[in-house]
């Protein structure tokens, strides 16, 4: 199939010994009730092999709603997927998944959700310290932190559990262009999604992350002035404010940088787009 016929939200890539595997958040289902996430397969980003399920749930599985924001990582010497789950009795957050290939199948790693049992959370996504001390960066959900927040926090070595506390690394509102948004429940704030965590060959650390302005969905970036993940955060000029977001950054087989996004943000009309772009010192810019 081609890309422009994959209705997924949240598109992640992971270029992995010569080929494409493309996840996301299931376009249809993404709101309600659900039971699994898919991979893609490609290996030039324009013919995809799919849908295959990499994940499913059996029936035993804690969570049976709004499976969001798969991210796959080759780490060590396996493969473990950061993916979002909710149920009406727990609180949303990212669990850890494992599996052997990145076809899956995955299965529970993690002892439920890796973030804050008592907080409302999505959208885990790995950074590795220049050390080698992994962390679990994601967001605190506008819907209970009124203000959205980006926040880490530091993972044990085999990924299983927390091993320390949370931190903040920023607020949406810090994004001059973020706009405020307003939920059904009466909450008024700005929205944090999707962070991702970037490092440009001169060593500097980007957070890229999501959220609404003027233009609709927008891609936005965040710098460290540390090039490590405790540094001050501060927003710069955005990626993308054309009604798309939710990225990540791969660098492709013949060593081209692709920005991936899903848009328009309108529900079973999301598509996975990859922008070209390139590092200019200390940014990404679209080419």
């Amino acid at each position: 199939m081609k890309r422009t016929d994959i209705n997924i939200r949240d598109p992640f890539v992971l270029v992995h010994d010569g080929t494409y595997y493309l996840y996301g958040t299931r376009g249809e289902t993404c709101w309600g009730p659900a039971d699994g996430f898919d991979v893609y397969v490609s290996r030039d980003l324009e013919e995809w092999e799919g849908p295959h399920v990499c994940f499913h749930n059996d029936g035993t599985f804690w969570a049976d709603r709004n499976y969001w924001a798969p991210e796959v990582y080759h780490y060590g010497d396996a493969f473990y997927m950061f993916a979002s789950f909710k149920n009406p009795e727990v609180k949303r957050g990212t669990a850890i998944l494992k599996a052997e290939s990145p076809l899956g199948p995955f299965r529970p790693h993690s002892d439920g959700c890796v973030t804050p049992r008592d907080w409302e959370c999505l959208d885990g996504t790995l950074y590795v310290s220049k050390a080698g001390a992994p962390y679990m960066v994601f967001c605190h959900e506008w819907v209970q932190a009124g203000d959205g927040e980006v926040c880490a926090i530091p993972l044990t070595k085999d990924l299983s559990a927390p091993a320390g506390e949370p931190f903040l690394l920023f607020h949406a509102s810090d994004a001059p262009w973020c706009k405020v948004m307003h939920h059904s429940s009466g909450v008024s704030g700005c929205v944090t999604d999707g962070p991702f965590l970037w490092r440009t060959a001169d060593g500097t650390l980007l957070c890229l992350w999501a959220s609404f302005s003027e233009g609709g969905y927008t891609e936005g970036v965040a710098v460290s002035d540390n090039g490590e993940i405790d540094g001050r955060f501060t927003q710069v000029e955005p990626l993308f404010m054309d009604d798309g977001g939710h990225g990540m950054v791969f660098r492709a087989l013949d060593g081209q940088l692709y920005l991936t996004l899903h848009s328009p943000n309108a529900h079973l009309e999301e598509r996975p787009f990859f922008h070209p772009i390139e590092e200019k010192g200390s940014r990404l810019v679209r080419k």
